[in-house]
């Protein structure tokens, strides 16, 4: 917003407007119709005058290109038991920008289909527990959908134990089943030494975590 030079190359460069202008709507309906369920189904429609586009080789953002939106979202809440929760979101979503350019109108980092689940146990008695799975759809990582970042499954868990009111202990496991993910995937244009001075073009991400775990022993005062 109050940029005057470019950091890097020392270029003058035009600042961005803090605030564009978006427009929305959203229509949705929600059913308590069988018991012990709620659910929810919204459709939705945005529009926003400049997205911010990722810069990766510079690691800035500029000011890009308005963009055209819409979607559906489904939420669904289950309690079969009173120390039972299961809960379940799905999303889908149309990104594209909506003035034309040759390199292509793909939003890249858009995800088209986001699923959430998760089953919770509160106070079995003395325990406690959860899973808990995320899927993010694969995704455009240009403008021309040329290239393309895989989809990716998580499943995360927990269990926990209360010896009393105030002490417990909890066991975490995360990536259950040790997914090769990625928690982050952009495409641009890098030099590594002894590549062409031009660079090349390349898919450059940050690994997700594997397996891991973490023990939690705790006291409420």
């Amino acid at each position: 917003m109050t940029i005057k030079v470019d950091p890097v190359t020392g270029d003058a460069v035009d600042p961005a407007t803090p605030l564009v202008r978006s427009k929305g709507a959203e229509l949705g309906a929600r059913s308590e119709a069988i018991p012990n369920v709620q659910s929810s189904v919204a459709l939705w429609y945005l529009t926003i005058a400049s997205e911010l586009a990722f810069v990766g080789d510079a690691g800035t953002t500029e000011a890009g290109r308005p963009s055209r939106r819409y979607g559906v979202e489904w939420n669904t809440r289950w309690r079969p038991w009173p120390w039972m929760f299961v809960d379940l979101d799905v999303a889908w979503n149309h990104a594209r920008f909506s003035e034309s350019a040759p390199e292509g109108d793909y939003i890249p980092g858009a995800p088209e289909a986001v699923v959430s689940a998760g089953i919770a146990v509160r106070q079995y008695g003395p325990w406690s527990g959860a899973l808990f799975l995320r899927y993010i759809g694969a995704y455009p990582l240009n403008e021309s959908n040329s290239v393309r970042a895989a989809a990716s499954t998580v499943v995360d868990g927990q269990t926990g134990y209360a010896f009393t009111p105030r002490l417990q202990l909890r066991l975490d496991i995360f990536n259950i089943f040790n997914a090769q993910t990625n928690d982050i995937t952009y495409f641009y244009t890098s030099r590594l030494p002894g590549e062409p001075p031009e660079g090349r073009d390349d898919v450059h991400l940050h690994p997700g975590e594997p397996r891991s775990f973490r023990v939690t022993l705790s006291y409420r005062f």
